[in-house]
């Protein structure tokens, strides 16, 4: 049995670079960027209108000159107009190109229009005031985005306003999660009182999805024979197989066995910790991991996101914190056995903008529910056994914190 500590260090041993692909740049929000987005032009590509309202000259207004004939109304997406004299000014709509003799754009609500002339109703202005200049914000050539970071709406953004139809992002590892034993149904099925619909495959499934993998599916009985056989074509088809169920020591617990015999190497058997102890986590040596996690609900989530998920993240070089964040415990916990304890919690920000973890209470390892209305897992140290209202310790959100 390892600690938690030897766990996630064994694990983040074993990343992978999986390599590059390009993907359309609208199927790209999720994935991790793997090179640098270049502007194709200067950003904004000419002087605009922050305002609608008038363009002027401002060294017109200067001059005192305060009334301006108007030339031409100039829209989003029209070419410029010229003027040619100081007292000329032409109406002009937000993001509209500036003609090159204007300097200024004076908005509507502060000018009087009649007769095809503008009145300018202030008494000050300032040069340049409402323009957005030519090239403000990038220079063509300018990196406008870096790799290494999800792909988000600003990223995708930035691409298409670069013109960038194909995007490099890092590639994912070919997932198949595989559930065993004789009591899971189908959702679609009516179960036993004995059985239970599998539900963990579509845990896992769903979690990933977020990080824009799609994985295969695949439950085996509890048979030695078909287990082994089954595991086999999964060590050849797939970089990451992810188990659920059949890595304790029960007599139908045969994927410790079958993973011996296919030759894959146990980097470990149980973590001190609850839930989740079974954890089972090895290496075959055609180069396929295996994450073989316990199979009661809440054992499959906790290891799911305090293992799999930072390994991933590591394999596909996603920029993260250094350090995980904390919670301010929010009332007394004890938890007397000598393992590391994930608590369910629901954590929030108080009125003073501190992290706060609420425990929420359970019923162990297959008690499920509790995940609907939890955020988060708090990580309590294996060296203590009482933990007060008021100290911090690291959590892991699998939902969004508000």
């Amino acid at each position: 049995m390892v600690s938690v500590a030897e766990a996630e260090a064994i694990i983040l041993k074993q990343t992978k670079d999986f390599g590059c692909e390009f993907v359309p740049f609208e199927q790209a929000t999720g994935r991790v960027l793997a090179e640098n987005i270049i502007a194709d032009r200067d950003i904004p590509s000419c002087n605009k209108a922050t305002m609608d309202g008038i363009a002027i000259s401002a060294a017109a207004f200067t001059k005192g000159i305060r009334s301006f004939t108007i030339t031409a109304t100039i829209a989003a997406g029209d070419a410029p107009t010229a003027t040619v004299n100081e007292n000329e000014c032409v109406e002009i709509m937000t993001g509209a190109p500036v003609p090159d003799a204007l300097d200024t754009v004076v908005r509507y609500e502060d000018v009087r229009i009649a007769g095809g002339v503008a009145t300018v109703e202030i008494t000050t202005i300032r040069q340049g005031q409402n323009i957005h200049r030519r090239g403000k914000d990038k220079l063509q050539g300018d990196i406008v985005a870096t790799p290494d970071q999800l792909v988000d709406a600003a990223i995708i953004s930035m691409a298409a306003s670069s013109g960038k139809e194909m995007l490099s992002v890092r590639k994912l590892p070919k997932t198949v999660i595989i559930t065993t034993g004789d009591e899971l149904v189908e959702v679609s099925e009516q179960p036993t009182l004995y059985q239970v619909r599998s539900s963990n495959n579509y845990t896992i499934k769903a979690a990933l999805q977020k990080y824009g993998i799609m994985c295969d599916m695949l439950h085996i009985k509890d048979d030695p024979q078909v287990t082994k056989e089954q595991l086999s074509k999964c060590l050849a088809a797939y970089d990451v197989i992810i188990m659920t169920g059949g890595v304790s020591m029960g007599k139908f617990d045969y994927v410790p066995q079958a993973m011996d015999d296919l030759g894959v190497n146990k980097l470990f058997h149980k973590v001190m910790q609850k839930p989740g102890k079974p954890f089972w986590f090895g290496e075959h040596n055609g180069g396929a991991l295996v994450f073989a996690f316990p199979g009661n609900p809440v054992s499959t989530f906790l290891c799911l996101h305090r293992y799999f998920v930072p390994w991933l993240e590591a394999c596909v070089k996603q920029n993260n914190s250094p350090t995980r964040p904390c919670a301010i415990l929010a009332e007394d916990v004890t938890f007397a056995a000598p393992l590391q304890y994930f608590m369910q919690v629901q954590a929030g920000v108080n009125s003073i903008g501190q992290l706060i973890g609420k425990p929420i209470e359970g019923n162990g390892s297959g008690d499920f529910a509790n995940l609907v209305t939890s955020n988060a897992f708090m990580e309590l140290p294996a060296e203590k056994s009482t933990f007060s209202k008021g100290e911090a310790y690291r959590i892991w959100p699998f939902k969004q914190i508000v």
